[in-house]
């Protein structure tokens, strides 16, 4: 019997046009009604997740930024794994080398400091998950994310780099040239305390190596009581493979890459016909 049920946001919560869909939402609440704890696990921060959630009437705590930050039913902070000051200057140093360019996800919300740079990103993400969505709704949707204040622009991240009073809690990597994703990677890697995965084939997610998705649903379940044999996670990109590697029941997205798929017991619809709806519906039979 599944008792908990950690599920993904983008490719998989939300479709294409980076909504939920009402057989999503309701299978959520049916899982609730019947007892099942449900907890969204996303890259996203709290304040670019929260609004989605709330407008498909969905209310759960949010494990957000791969796990850097938890927040509880009320939307306040239980626990953080911050990146430290010099893990922070060290990322940002490789990318730089590389001339990658990258956001810094942090407790005030995300810093960028190029604005057409932050926009061309969203746009690209946006039109690689559906070439058919409409290029200039996408366009204002990415000058919305800067100008309502989820996005804060800054001249330079050095200032943010030595601001201990900021916590910082992922650096999110943007670029379509695999080759220059791929050899930053590499010197990613060779940083022993940091975690690196992604949530699209252009970016890279850089975390502490505390900051995973899986410990923080492990940490999650164990202040409930739940096993995580009874757990099930639903996800559809590699940041989301440390908890399928840890639950009892892994759901990969049809959507999902077959790299991903392979770490999954099964596998579901995808994310534009509702596969959570399917799958949370399967569990709980």
């Amino acid at each position: 019997m599944v008792k908990c049920i950690a599920i993904d946001m983008d490719g998989t919560l939300l479709n294409n046009n980076h909504v939920v869909s009402k057989e999503n939402a309701d299978a959520i609440k049916l899982a609730q009604k019947n007892g099942v704890e449900v907890v969204i696990a996303t890259g996203r921060s709290y304040l670019e997740a929260k609004d989605v959630l709330g407008e498909a009437g969905i209310h759960t705590p949010i494990i957000c930024v791969n796990g850097a930050e938890v927040r509880n039913l009320q939307g306040e902070i239980v626990s953080t794994n911050p990146l430290n000051d010099s893990q922070a200057s060290e990322v940002a140093s490789i990318l730089d080398k590389h001339e990658i360019y990258f956001e810094i996800y942090s407790h005030e919300g995300t810093y960028s400091n190029d604005y057409d740079k932050a926009i061309a990103t969203i746009v690209d993400i946006f039109m690689s998950v559906n070439q058919n969505n409409d290029y200039e709704q996408v366009l204002k949707a990415a000058k919305e994310r800067m100008e309502d204040g989820k996005v804060k622009l800054v001249d330079s991240f050095e200032s943010i780099m030595t601001d201990s009073e900021i916590t910082k809690y992922k650096i999110l990597a943007f670029s379509l040239e695999v080759e220059r994703l791929e050899a930053a990677r590499a010197d990613l890697h060779k940083l022993e305390t940091i975690a690196v995965s992604s949530s699209g084939k252009d970016n890279l997610e850089i975390t502490s190596k505390d900051a995973q998705k899986g410990i923080a649903l492990t940490t999650f379940t164990k202040e409930r009581g739940i096993s995580m044999e009874a757990a099930m996670a639903i996800g559809d990109n590699y940041n989301d493979v440390s908890m399928f590697e840890k639950v009892g029941r892994a759901v990969a997205m049809g959507n999902a890459p077959d790299g991903v798929k392979a770490k999954a017991h099964l596998v579901t619809e995808t994310n534009i016909n509702s596969g959570v709806a399917k799958a949370i519906l399967e569990a709980l039979a």
